[in-house]
């Protein structure tokens, strides 16, 4: 059997989730999950945070419960990469989620294209190794989700384009030749999770929803870091404001 072949739908897990998480009474229906430490400091001083549970994955991660919009929203810090990200989105499925909004950067494999736009990932290239446990073997997963959050960003006037991404476990072998073959494939933008979290959701029967923004810049002659890492105060505000705004209307 191919590695890609992983996929086993036929006989029982040996883990369970609900064998080693147990679920929370009471725990949001919505939540907020980020990758990034200053939008989770960011959020925790935005929004009066209660926690009501954590996950442990080699540090304690806090979840949080607040009020935005009259409705109550989970919101949790979660750690790159498509195996951790999987991992602790099985755990707050476990715990009660329902509908998890995640948001991050990208690269731009299409600097035209994405240039002040926010992303929504419509399919996603299967580029690392989590998502051949949740689905068969594919080139590309399709993202459902994909409609209704871009209907949301309608009705919220938030200007984006919906693309194929291109999702990769390596973020230091994005060579020349797999991002032009990415790019000819029609990606435009190339991240570490959204293949992951994606196959986790439609697997477990819950509603996964990502958008990105586009930090870095691989379409040029040579690798452009613009804002990775030191996204301006002001976009950050923003972006926020656009994922509690989404959240409270999925």
């Amino acid at each position: 059997m191919g590695i890609t072949n992983t996929f086993d739908n036929d006989s029982k897990e040996i883990i369970r989730p609900q064998d080693a998480i147990t679920a929370i009474n009471g725990f949001p229906e919505v939540v907020i999950s980020v990758f990034s430490q200053k939008f989770n400091d960011l959020l925790l001083n935005t929004v009066e945070v209660n926690q009501i549970g954590e996950m442990t994955c080699g540090r304690k991660i806090p979840i949080y419960k607040f009020i935005y919009g009259g409705k109550e929203i989970g919101f949790y810090h979660t750690l790159l990469g498509g195996s951790a990200s999987g991992a602790l989105l099985e755990e707050v499925i476990a715990k009660g989620g329902k509908k998890i909004l995640f948001f991050g950067s990208c690269g731009s494999l299409d600097k035209e294209i994405t240039a002040g736009h926010l992303i929504i990932p419509a399919e996603a290239y299967r580029d690392e190794g989590t998502s051949y446990h949740y689905a068969p073997a594919s080139d590309y997963i399709k993202i459902y989700s994909a409609e209704k959050l871009s209907q949301i960003f309608n009705l919220l006037k938030v200007p984006y384009i919906k693309a194929r991404t291109w999702t990769t476990d390596s973020f230091y072998r994005e060579t020349q030749k797999n991002a032009e073959a990415r790019k000819n494939d029609g990606c435009k933008v190339v991240e570490m999770e959204c293949a992951s979290i994606m196959a986790v959701g439609q697997f477990r029967g819950v509603d996964v929803y990502q958008f990105l923004y586009a930090a870095d810049c691989l379409d040029e002659s040579i690798w452009n870091k613009r804002i990775l890492g030191n996204v301006p105060n002001t976009m950050r505000e923003r972006l926020l404001k656009i994922a509690l705004e989404t959240a409270i209307r999925l």
